[in-house]
């Protein structure tokens, strides 16, 4: 396909070489051309138009011919993109939602029948997180009649004295000041920002570390297509304990600002690597757990259910061996996203969450994840007695 990449940042430049390597041609935008370059590498063939995200007529005009545009940039652009795709007649991707309009809903779906009218397909919030995790939640779904509970558990660390942003600064900002979206009792709330706190057992290495709500898009799609009583998603990881902590001092919220002390921005695979060098930077982690509770329905009795998939992504020291100097997540998705291009639905028409895709397009990106240092495991323990539950969940 020719793809346009919108956002050539730590996520975008990284998606758009994966890109070029499965065969696509592929070209990107940024409003800063020399930072983009920074981030593609000087070996790159890419090209790059400078195009600001907020120009419906500058992207539709940098993205002409494409036949996929994919928004890498931040999400408040989605609307604008999605746009710019319905002019150019192209599929469209994203990666997270903005959630502005409505808490929670996907201002994406707004453009549903305008895609279908186009008979263009777009693809919504296909990173790790949301994406992947979507997948898995749909994968343990599918194996219960009745789902009772979905409970996604993030883990985001970074073994160094200063803040280093895994995320872009701008969505960790909107992330650390917006109230978490929780689905409860069937019914969607916003709960209070770094409350209820709990100790989770993330797989090995990681171990048990304390996670909170946190504001994540997933809640904004899921229950819409999955029966279920409750969802909430929570973080863990020294990355959240200095939000919180910045939140209890009261040095963080929307009317303060974001600052760079902060929210440095996002490092350019040569400034990590001088980060390496000079020790400052040792190791970073991303992992994610996705638990389903629901009960499987059969001739004799009923059985209640606990599955659980848990997800190992590359640390940064795994990904300096293969030569590569990027964070942990942006590594993830951007690796992910590529293969929901690979799989990209292109016969169908409208707009899709990863959870609404087809089950053999599903099963397909979960098969290929693994060619990538994924790992990923399932475990699906039957739950008996109330105490056992408590101790699983």
């Amino acid at each position: 396909m020719r793809i346009f990449v919108l956002g050539a940042g730590a996520t975008g430049s990284l998606l758009a070489q994966s890109l070029e390597r499965q065969g696509h041609t592929v070209w990107c935008g940024d409003r800063d051309l020399e930072r983009a370059r920074r981030f593609l590498g000087k070996k790159s063939t890419i090209a790059v138009t400078e195009v600001n995200a907020r120009n419906l007529r500058g992207i539709v005009k940098a993205a002409k011919g494409c036949q996929l545009m994919v928004n890498a940039s931040a999400s408040v652009f989605n609307e604008i993109v999605l746009r710019a795709a319905l002019r150019l007649r192209a599929h469209y991707l994203d990666l997270s939602s903005h959630l502005a309009r409505n808490p929670f809903k996907a201002e994406q779906f707004r453009y549903a029948k305008k895609f279908e009218e186009k008979n263009r397909a777009a693809l919504i919030n296909a990173g790790a997180a949301p994406g992947l995790t979507n997948l898995l939640v749909k994968r343990a779904a599918d194996l219960l009649d009745e789902v009772e509970a979905v409970h996604i558990r993030l883990y985001e660390s970074s073994e160094s004295d200063d803040p280093i942003s895994q995320w872009s600064p701008e969505v960790s900002f909107d992330e650390a000041v917006s109230h978490p979206r929780i689905y409860r009792n069937g019914r969607f709330q916003l709960g209070k920002r770094f409350s209820e706190i709990e100790k989770f057992r993330f797989a090995d290495p990681i171990g048990t570390a304390r996670a909170v709500l946190a504001a994540q898009d997933e809640v904004a799609t899921l229950p819409y297509f999955i029966p279920m009583g409750e969802l909430n998603v929570k973080i863990g990881g020294n990355e959240i304990d200095r939000l919180r902590r910045w939140h209890k001092q009261g040095k963080l919220s929307r009317s303060r600002g974001m600052t760079k002390q902060h929210f440095p921005q996002t490092s350019s695979p040569r400034m990590i690597a001088k980060l390496i060098r000079r020790g400052i930077l040792q190791n970073a982690r991303f992992a994610a757990a996705v638990l389903v509770k629901g009960v499987k329905r059969g001739k004799k009795e009923d059985q209640r259910l606990l599955i659980r998939s848990d997800c190992a992504f590359p640390t940064l020291y795994q990904i300096r061996q293969q030569g590569r100097f990027t964070t942990p997540i942006a590594y993830a998705t951007a690796h992910i996203a590529a293969l929901f291009i690979k799989f990209f639905p292109r016969g169908l028409a409208g707009v899709f969450a990863p959870e609404m895709l087809p089950a053999e397009t599903r099963r397909a990106i979960l098969a290929e994840i693994r060619k990538h240092n994924i790992r990923i495991t399932h475990k699906i323990t039957v739950l008996r007695h109330k105490r056992e539950e408590e101790e699983e969940f």
